[in-house]
């Protein structure tokens, strides 16, 4: 006798329900940036700095392979690397599995004709002060 019946009430805005709430994306939306600038931009960058390694190595080039070998590499092919490991060992890798480049051979130098000429003269005078003993 005491209590009361309780009678279910419409929720207030029922009637904008239809609506499209932009504020309730709002967080998605910021997390999706959050993610993208913190973690797919970055791993992006650093896949073509690796691609752009990759595609630079070179004969003569120290390099590290996947498994933690190094090696100098001896010939370059499309996609393999010829790299030797020990004296005489040599073995042939897919160039995707080096993962550093340690130091880079030195530039092949062609000699200009002055240097060349001077290195002749010199060598010339070298073989004439030899064939006179005295």
């Amino acid at each position: 006798m005491f209590v009361t019946p309780a009678f279910a009430q419409a929720a207030p805005g029922a009637a904008g329900a239809g609506a499209f709430d932009f504020m309730s994306l709002l967080p998605l939306i910021l997390i999706f940036v959050l993610f993208y600038f913190l973690l797919i931009r970055p791993q992006q960058k650093k896949m073509k700095q690796h691609k752009d390694m990759i595609a630079a190595v070179k004969r003569g080039d120290q390099v590290v392979l996947g498994g933690g070998i190094r090696g100098k590499v001896v010939k370059v092919a499309d996609d393999e690397a010829l790299v030797e490991i020990a004296e005489n060992v040599r073995v042939r890798v897919i160039k995707a599995t080096i993962t550093d480049v340690v130091a880079k051979a030195e530039p092949f130098k062609e000699k200009d004709e002055d240097e060349v000429k001077s290195e002749t003269a010199e060598k010339d005078k070298k073989d004439g002060a030899e064939a006179k003993p005295s």
